[in-house]
């Protein structure tokens, strides 16, 4: 098992929930690939996603270029970037709902795994923050752990930063990150200022 195999190491407990991590981050875009990635309409809606968005940066920067076009001029123009922004929104909708079919096999595996490792790391500090955290994060890095000691961190608290980060950079690396006009891309959208 990985816990033996590191179990000569200092930092055994952190290499082995780093590496679970990573190797749960392979399989959960593996499975991702096999379900989405590879079908003929997630290209297309990807494509279209793509083509939609670099036709509204031309023309929201062709249009700020051109300050001095007359009144009726910039009303049919901003009805075009009105509809495009609309069927960018669509297409990114459609993809998002595309997207949610592997989300629940994706929970499954991730559900499986961290119940595998909170059995194996129950109560037990896996690595040390250099530093003593906000309240708020002592709260989640301390998270089933007894003791007194803030710095030392979780299971729980550890898997969690590992899975964001490397599958984040896991799926830019194999080209699967959205595409870059999808609304929501990313883990903080930014808000529409039509909206508010």
């Amino acid at each position: 098992m990985a816990s033996a195999l590191f179990s000569g190491l200092k930092y055994s407990d952190s290499l082995t929930v780093v590496g679970i991590s990573f190797c749960t981050a392979v399989v959960c875009e593996a499975i991702s690939w096999i379900l989405i990635y590879r079908t003929a309409s997630y290209k297309s809606l990807k494509s279209t996603i793509d083509k939609a968005s670099k036709k509204l940066e031309t023309m929201k920067t062709t249009d700020a270029s051109s300050a001095s076009a007359n009144a009726l001029k910039k009303s049919s123009k901003t009805k075009k970037i009105d509809r495009v922004e609309t069927s960018l929104k669509e297409s990114s909708r459609d993809l998002s709902m595309f997207k949610f079919k592997s989300g629940g096999v994706v929970a499954l595996v991730l559900f499986m795994v961290f119940g595998l490792l909170n059995s194996l790391f129950e109560g037990k500090p896996v690595a040390k923050i250099p530093f003593v955290p906000i309240r708020l994060v002592q709260k989640m890095s301390h998270r089933g752990l007894s003791g007194d000691d803030m710095t030392d961190c979780s299971m729980a608290f550890l898997y969690f930063l590992c899975s964001i980060s490397i599958r984040t950079n896991l799926q830019k690396f194999l080209g699967f990150s959205p595409p870059r006009g999808a609304a929501g891309a990313g883990l903080f959208p930014m808000p529409d200022p039509k909206a508010s």
